[in-house]
């Protein structure tokens, strides 16, 4: 993989090489995606080869390659590689579970519960009014809020549409509905004090969420103990993430925020890919 700070063409500055972090198996699957694409919309040519385009697009993702550095450094133009960035996230994106065929596949796995959270994805910062929304107080940073289902081993098997960085977990769980397809799916799930008060049935709750002590109530010795062990069962889910985040395009979003979900996805997938390699 070649690098330089000059614009395309240049060929007088010093390059270098660095290894991508990805296996065989990934780099193939994506390649035969782009293949099968660019034959169903009759492309015929490209500048490079769909195994190479495949290798720059995932460098861009996996390592945060400035695109001005890979066109430089390929010598091809910086709006040909964003478009083969958003081409082929697009195609892997579209290949994302949605969240009721994810449950019943865990249902079909033998599983019983999943384990639900929230992350923050942050971005660059924006200016003005309709922005706003993007700044998370939790956090103290511009970002995008996602909400995750992962197995009880922490693999992810479902993550939301980008909200604004100020979205409670609680309430970007009840806009996608979680709680009536955990229902329909059989499925329970652990969570966090973030979803405290989504599941109001006391007597067959689907969500099982911790104590929470207050100035007039604390917690009982029983009640602790409960808390130590629903932490401990839901460690997994920031596994998932750590493993998601590991693409370092997601350090910092500067892409549009209105492309961040099918990013997000596609990543998704990829790490999925990478998981079962």
């Amino acid at each position: 993989m070649k690098k330089t700070n000059e614009p395309t063409g240049d060929t007088g500055f010093p390059v270098y090489q660095c290894r991508l972090p990805v296996s065989r198996k990934t780099n193939e699957y994506c390649a035969g995606l782009l293949r099968r694409h660019l034959k169903t919309i009759g492309s015929r040519w490209r500048r490079l080869e769909p195994g190479q385009i495949v290798v720059i697009v995932l460098a861009v993702l996996r390592h945060d390659q400035r695109i001005a550095d890979m066109a430089g450094g390929n010598q091809i133009g910086e709006t040909t590689i964003r478009r083969w960035r958003d081409e082929l996230t697009a195609l892997l994106a579209a290949r994302a579970p949605r969240l009721d065929r994810a449950c019943k596949k865990i249902v079909k796995r033998g599983g019983e519960v999943v384990l639900i959270d929230g992350t923050l994805i942050p971005t660059v910062r924006r200016t003005g009014k309709d922005k706003r929304p993007n700044y998370s107080g939790k956090h103290r940073r511009h970002g995008l809020h996602f909400l995750a289902l992962t197995d009880e081993k922490g693999r992810l098997i479902w993550i939301s549409a980008a909200r604004p960085g100020r979205t409670h977990d609680i309430t970007a769980a009840r806009r996608d509905h979680i709680l009536e397809h955990l229902r329909a799916a059989g499925l329970g799930a652990l969570a966090d004090l973030g979803f405290l008060g989504l599941d109001d049935d006391d007597d067959q709750p689907v969500v099982v969420t911790g104590y929470k002590a207050t100035r007039a109530r604390r917690l009982t010795p029983g009640q602790k103990e409960a808390n130590r062990v629903l932490a401990a069962s839901r460690a997994p889910v920031e596994h998932g993430f750590a493993h998601l985040k590991m693409w370092r395009t997601l350090a910092k979003l500067r892409t549009d925020p209105a492309r961040a979900t099918e990013l997000v996805r596609a990543l998704l997938v990829l790490t999925n890919l990478e998981a079962n390699r």
